[in-house]
């Protein structure tokens, strides 16, 4: 049954056109028609495929389009995630769902038939390897009540959809993020959404790939707005370490580093060797770095994209941050633990000299020495490529608006955790699994703070305080209480780190 339009109501952070009574919205769309179901007041559409299946003769290929279906297609259940391992324990639950129908996405949309409203397109993390757009955390429900649809993409992930294999066209992956965007400017009108106001954002890998975006030629023109949270680095692989860890991978499975030989394998079986395969490449490195992610081909990445920024910026507005200690549980549970000597050897291979070491432990006095190594990988891996982006955006004369999640969960080490900002963000702080990281009672004033940014932010891509410039650095400071502080990542700044310098 067509969705009833119903009327003016007002969500926590403005005016919003809700659809109520009837169920079973239906809107008809390129391929054909889907039908979706209601959810507190919000059309959801779950599963909608925007590429067809990426097996068979569409292995290791560029995304190809979605065939036609007859009659009404259901989009009442999440679709099928990409291949990825089947991990026990994950910060953001992200359940894996079988199937070969994994290039799909979810559509959260106050009215499908009301005025068009802004669109905030959802790229998962999972370090390029796992996740999915299944996860309760990024329902898009308080969204639409806000009065912005919401897309959440799949993507493929591992060898899959980044690694350099012969004769087949590079960064697949990121050819998937292009066909998704494409298919919101074909296809997210008839759900109420305007594509011409679109947002990209991302969180973790999420935010890495949004950075790609940024720069990435056949992406101009099909966002607006982007908002890259735990993830800005721009050192992407280049050839010869894309080379060796497709050799890797191919000794692993006893084929050669073809197309068609790697094609004749079952995904899984690729999924099972991958970090086989990454251990043989990195052999002996502590370094914290992502073995699959964007690959520079000088057409969709490119070798030098802070040139490229500082050369001008497209018209695309920015927002960039970090949480506060991303890196906590990962260095809390060391195999063997952090002592001193090990502190001071791992800050050592980040590029960091005596002087810089001595400023960590003097900014951290008293504390263990591990929760120096956490701060220490959450300002190179998170904080450092941040300021770098923000400086390259707004050195190009772009737009760029920072922040720091600094709200600290009472949950055992964890701190202000990678990925704590999720469900503020989504203002899902009911969500399944939320309670685990951000325990019981999580500040609400908080959720409506953040929110409420990332609201203003897709609206206008003004989030509520003075935009970021390279000399007094100023950054919201999300917290029990918020506010503007200058600089507050001086130390990431300074440290000199190596790490993902490029």
């Amino acid at each position: 049954m067509r969705i009833v339009v119903g009327t003016h109501s007002f969500g926590r952070h403005g005016p919003v056109l809700y659809s109520f009574g009837q169920v079973d919205p239906v809107v008809s769309i390129a391929p054909g028609r889907v039908r979706g179901r209601i959810e507190q007041d919000t059309a959801v559409f779950l599963g909608v495929p925007y590429a067809a299946p990426p097996f068979g003769e569409n292995r290791f290929a560029a995304p190809a389009p979605v065939a036609p279906w007859e009659g009404i297609r259901d989009a009442l259940r999440y679709g099928a995630t990409a291949p990825q391992p089947h991990r026990q324990h994950t910060l953001v639950p992200e359940p894996v769902i079988e199937g070969e129908d994994c290039l799909n996405l979810n559509v959260f949309t106050p009215d499908p038939g009301g005025p068009r409203l802004p669109v905030l397109v959802w790229i998962h993390g999972g370090g390029f390897t796992a996740g999915g757009n299944a996860s309760p955390w990024y329902s898009g429900c308080r969204f639409a009540r806000d009065g912005v649809v919401v897309v959440c993409i799949n993507y493929r992930l591992g060898a899959e959809g980044f690694l350099a294999i012969e004769d087949a066209p590079p960064n697949r992956a990121v050819r998937d993020w292009i066909a998704a965007l494409r298919w919101v400017q074909e296809n997210i009108s008839a759900f109420g959404g305007d594509p011409s106001r679109v947002t990209v954002a991302g969180q973790s890998a999420g935010g890495v790939a949004c950075a790609a975006l940024l720069t990435c030629p056949p992406a101009r023109g099909l966002f607006r707005h982007a908002i890259c949270m735990s993830g800005a680095s721009m050192a992407w692989a280049g050839p010869e370490r894309v080379r060796a860890l497709a050799q890797a991978l191919a000794h692993e499975l006893g084929v050669p580093p073809t197309r068609a030989a790697l094609a004749s394998v079952d995904p899984d079986r690729v999924v099972a060797v991958q970090d086989a395969a990454v251990a043989r490449l990195s052999r002996g490195s502590e370094a914290v770095r992502m073995a699959f992610g964007p690959v520079v081909d000088g057409e969709l990445v490119l070798a030098a994209p802070y040139d490229s920024i500082r050369r001008g910026v497209p018209s695309v507005r920015l927002m960039v941050g970090a949480t506060g200690e991303e890196f906590n549980v990962t260095a809390a549970a060391t195999p063997g633990g952090v002592d001193e000597a090990r502190l001071e050897r791992r800050l050592g291979r980040m590029g960091l000299g005596p002087d810089a070491i001595a400023a960590y432990r003097t900014s951290m006095s008293g504390a263990e020495p591990w929760r120096v190594l956490g701060q220490a990988v959450t300002d190179s891996t998170f904080k450092a490529p941040a300021i770098r982006l923000a400086d390259a955006w707004a050195g190009g004369g772009g737009s760029v608006h920072a922040y720091d999640f600094d709200w600290r969960t009472g949950v055992g080490d964890m701190g202000a955790v990678h990925c704590l900002d999720i469900p503020f963000a989504f203002d899902n702080l009911d969500a399944s699994g939320v309670e685990e990281v951000a325990g019981a009672a999580p500040p609400q004033a908080l959720a409506d703070a953040v929110h409420g940014s990332w609201v203003r932010f897709v609206v206008d891509g003004q989030p509520g305080w003075e935009a970021y410039e390279p000399v007094r650095r100023p950054a919201m400071v999300f917290d029990e209480t918020c506010k503007v502080v200058e600089d507050p990542w001086q130390l990431a700044r300074t440290a000199g780190f190596s790490a993902g310098r490029r």
